[in-house]
């Protein structure tokens, strides 16, 4: 894998050569530069942006789109998201990306214009523009929480499964799982990575109190709840013996989202609630019994960000989070060794899972003329033959020293699930969480919240 850098590099210079030769010479291909880099604020509380991720290379793109001629009149795409979408060339992917956009602003004779709102604010206008009938633009990106059911069932966007077969171009899983409604899929991207999340650990710390490696539990394919609360609970030391613990094996035991897509489960299955599937059952059963037990830090009234703080002092062995945070780590806590390993199985799960709850993507507004055109434009940018491996190659081993750690991340990356709570704004989510915390039995929570859940479901569905 190191190896490729050298191609990376290589493959850059050359790029950047032929940019400036084609610069002096006077190259025929002419308009605004620009794009649609993938990015996406994964955390529910705060937007974090993420590092703009790489295509997956595919020497021949299966199901590309034929080569269409049209003329679009001198007609500006409006591309409306939370950032400015404008194809950074930093790399060999996003200058060949700009290169494409370039060509195919001068053959079909069209502009691009991206429009940036402040992301407080961005669901309440561009939500209302829709309604309105005047959207904000002809791509725009939609958070799956406020736009599925509620808006799709409006027919206010364009359905695109039926132009976003070529793999190479994207993130099928995008289109045909996660944007779904009524058997459409209404949601696009570039072929890009999903969301990583897991269990980031102090490797540092691991190897001060002698404890078994947790890669190895790992390779062995025996991290699961069982060892997963072991090795929690070996971590809470006393080192001062003060009768009071100073190292602690875990920053929170809150982390109901993971915990449910590790077992392959839900809250909801689309209009109805889900706490009756004993799946369910087990996932609540885990967290209780964690906070019966007092397995978790113990919090020390602070807000949602305490348990990274956690984390940072570096008397924490592990943390669950998401891959956006990773840099944070590495910047603020130079003097350890971070790791990453998978969230540990469920008892029903076969493989590892990340997990997303704000998932977005990009959608077309039924106002918007030619969605065909446009998606086409879509994909002819991003129909590239990228340098990298797999995607996220850059960002992940920018961050990572440890191939074991690459690799735990690439693997969770490829079985990411989705929980749908955000969907609902009067779910008892943080309620339930805080129940289990306090090791109230996973029956006496499932009794007390399921028809709440219900009716928050019924809000949405039956509105």
């Amino acid at each position: 894998m190191r190896a490729k850098k050298s191609k990376v590099m290589s493959v850059f210079i050359s790029l950047l050569l032929v940019a400036a030769t084609t610069a002096c010479g006077g190259g025929g291909n002419s308009g605004n530069a620009g794009g649609g880099a993938t990015a996406a604020p994964a955390a529910t509380e705060a937007p974090v942006a993420e590092a703009t991720p790489e295509a997956t290379p595919t020497a021949e793109p299966s199901n590309a789109t034929p080569e269409m001629d049209f003329d679009m009149g001198g007609r500006t795409i409006k591309i409306v998201s939370w950032w400015d979408m404008t194809i950074p060339e930093d790399n060999p992917d996003n200058i060949q990306r700009a290169k494409n956009l370039k060509e195919l602003m001068a053959k079909h004779n069209f502009k691009v214009e991206y429009v940036a709102l402040d992301y407080g604010e961005y669901q309440k206008k561009v939500v209302a523009s829709l309604v309105a009938g005047e959207p904000l633009g002809d791509i725009v990106r939609m958070g799956k929480g406020y736009m599925i059911p509620v808006l799709t069932k409006q027919d206010l966007f364009w359905p695109v499964d039926e132009y976003t077969k070529n793999e190479n171009a994207f993130n099928q899983r995008m289109t045909t799982e996660f944007s779904q409604y009524n058997g459409r899929g209404y949601g696009f991207s570039e072929n890009s990575g999903n969301l990583i999340s897991g269990i980031f650990y102090n490797r540092t710390l691991m190897k001060k109190l002698g404890m078994k490696p947790l890669q190895e539990y790992v390779n062995e394919d025996n991290w699961n709840w069982e060892t997963f609360t072991q090795v929690a609970k070996e971590a809470n030391k006393d080192t001062d013996n003060n009768g009071k613990l100073d190292v602690w094996g875990l920053a929170s035991g809150g982390f109901l989202e993971m915990a449910m897509a590790s077992n392959e489960t839900d809250l909801t299955i689309e209009d109805k609630q889900n706490l009756d599937d004993p799946k369910l059952l087990e996932v609540f059963k885990f967290i209780s019994k964690l906070g019966a037990e007092k397995v978790a830090r113990p919090t020390e009234g602070g807000d949602w960000q305490e348990p990274a703080q956690f984390f940072r002092q570096g008397n924490t062995l592990m943390y669950a989070g998401a891959d956006y945070e990773a840099s944070g780590f590495k910047t603020d806590m130079k003097d350890y060794d971070i790791g990453f390993v998978p969230f540990p199985k469920g008892p029903n799960a076969t493989e590892y899972h990340s997990v997303e709850s704000a998932v977005q993507f990009l959608t077309i507004p039924k106002k918007a003329e030619n969605p065909e055109q446009l998606m086409y434009i879509w994909e002819k940018i991003n129909d590239i033959e990228s340098i990298y491996d797999y995607p996220k190659q850059a960002s992940l081993e920018s961050t990572y020293d440890n191939e074991d750690d690459i690799n735990n991340a690439k693997m969770v990356e490829g079985g990411m699930l989705l929980t749908n709570h955000n969907t609902f704004s009067t779910m008892p989510y943080y309620e339930m969480i805080d129940e289990l915390k306090k090791g109230t039995s996973a029956s006496t929570v499932i009794e007390k919240y399921k028809a709440k859940v219900q009716a928050s479901v019924d809000a949405v569905y039956k509105n």
